[in-house]
């Protein structure tokens, strides 16, 4: 197949976009139908490529080991498939939510705009091609976040753009180190390290390797980085779900997956101490972010600090350094962002139709709003890891490769994940509880213009809560795709 189309898959939305706030529409109707059927194009676009796998197309070169480069294999298969099926979805969801919003057309321009960025992510031939589109990727989702352009706003864009800063520059020193010292930066399941990155000493190569990994992991809001995370939830909630749960988040996750498993190589890295450090800090965000998550009583914080520890299981399995553990990391990869958007959406229905921030203020509301409570619970349920949904699948995979990983370390990883599980019940189903029961003297009166929101947001979510069912019950296939791209054999 022509590998051009990786180009246009990528080129496409951002073209497009850039066209929503030009374009003459007479109605708001037609320009949201534009921009559907962008999403859905570039969608139907990424599909294609991950379903027909085309070569590898070089966009232009430097010298021998430095071009810009985009392919498609496994672990691209994975993060663009997801983000392919999710974004038709979250753009019909943010209509109804931005509908009595400012500048709405600049909004989707940056929407659909992030979408082509983000599969160029996906794509990426090398550390160098991800570099570059991976700091694309905080640029365009500035506006995005400072779009309301209160003091809030602009207070967490700027704590957004310092980490984001600090991030790439510690990201950056792992690219000139493998460009350096490799000969190449191409990935290569197993890794690429020569002998030649060595020459410097193990303990400096290593030191690379955590100080990238660190860097990488501040957009999935490892500690001590995270706090840009909760602080942007002041954003839309379609910014701060494409934040926590598609794009963002995902895309340091993937990063981290890329610099650990297809450049620097778990042969090398495994039983040292930058395996240790870098799994230590993940197995404390885990609980800590879950702690800070019960704490916590503004809805869309909850569920950013929840998204903060849920990061980290990814970032757990990726620090396991073995396939098994890979496959949980991309088990949880694939179901916390179907989960998490879910969550986020709903807090966004509640909080859109009520005018309602806090957790205390949301006595009795699923009486009014059945459907989006349904949603909500389905989520919670299996964020809490429950059998029969989709979080108990990853969670299982993440344990099994902890205890058959040998490693002491990750052992007490697992009771990080059951420490876990205990927190998140208690801060998802405090948030449930207050909706379904209230006290007997209750005054009725304060739901009277309580309701459920119209098909655009409904959809959605009753769309996520059949995949979380689904996947929950029945994830083999997908199981097993996961493990050849674990195993290096897609």
């Amino acid at each position: 197949m022509n590998s051009v189309f990786l180009l246009i898959a990528v080129l496409f939305p951002i073209a497009g976009s850039v066209l929503i706030p030009l374009l003459p529409f007479q109605k708001k109707a037609h320009w949201q139908i534009y921009t559907e059927i962008i999403t859905l194009i570039t969608s139907a676009l990424a599909l294609f490529v991950v379903v027909n796998r085309p070569d590898e197309l070089v966009l232009f070169t430097v010298s021998d080991t430095v071009r810009i480069a985009l392919q498609v294999d496994g672990l691209g298969m994975v993060f663009a498939g997801l983000i392919s099926i999710l974004w038709p979805i979250a753009v019909l969801y943010s209509f109804e939510y931005m509908n009595h919003e400012e500048r709405q057309r600049s909004f989707f321009m940056f929407y659909i705009m992030t979408f082509g960025i983000t599969l160029g992510i996906a794509f990426s031939a090398n550390i160098l091609t991800m570099y570059f589109f991976y700091e694309m990727l905080t640029l365009v989702t500035v506006p995005l976040v400072i779009h309301t352009f209160t003091r809030d706003a602009v207070l967490a864009t700027r704590k957004y753009i310092y980490y984001s800063l600090g991030g790439a520059a510690l990201g950056f020193m792992a690219v000139v180190f493998l460009i350096r010292y490799c000969g190449g930066s191409d990935f290569v399941p197993g890794g690429f390290l020569t002998a030649g990155a060595l020459e410097n000493g193990l303990d400096f190569t290593l030191t690379i390797y955590v100080l990238a990994f660190m860097g990488f992991s501040i957009k999935a809001a490892m500690f001590p980085f995270h706090g840009w995370l909760p602080d942007a939830g002041v954003a839309p909630t379609p910014v701060t779900a494409l934040l926590h749960a598609v794009a963002v988040v995902k895309a340091g996750a993937f990063a981290v997956i890329r610099l650990t498993y297809y450049c620097f190589g778990t042969e090398l890295l495994r039983g040292t101490w930058a395996q240790n450090l870098v799994m230590g800090l993940a197995m404390f965000t885990i609980v800590f972010g879950c702690s800070m998550a019960v704490k916590e009583t503004h809805l869309k914080r909850r569920l950013a600090y929840s998204t903060v520890s849920n990061l980290s299981y990814i970032c757990f399995g990726v620090t396991i350094m073995t396939p098994a553990g890979l496959l949980g990391a991309l088990c949880h990869m694939c179901f916390h962002a179907i989960m998490k958007i879910s969550a986020f959406f709903c807090a966004g229905a509640i909080m859109h139709q009520t005018d309602k921030d806090y957790v205390h203020e949301t006595n009795g509301f699923a009486k009014k709003m059945p459907w989006v409570y349904l949603a909500f619970t389905v989520s919670a349920l299996g964020m809490m890891g429950v059998p029969g949904g989709c979080g108990f699948i990853s969670k299982w995979y993440l344990a099994q490769a902890a205890f058959l990983s040998g490693n002491h370390l990750a052992w007490l990883g697992v009771g990080a994940l059951l420490v876990s599980a205990l927190l998140t019940a208690i801060y998802m189903m405090t948030m449930i509880i207050r909706g379904y029961y209230t006290e007997k003297d209750f005054d009725e009166s304060t739901l009277e213009n309580v309701k459920d929101p119209s098909w655009k947001m409904i959809l959605p979510l009753m769309l996520f809560s059949i995949g979380i069912v689904a996947f929950g019950l029945y994830s083999a296939p997908l199981v097993e795709f996961l493990t050849k791209v674990a195993e290096g054999l897609i």
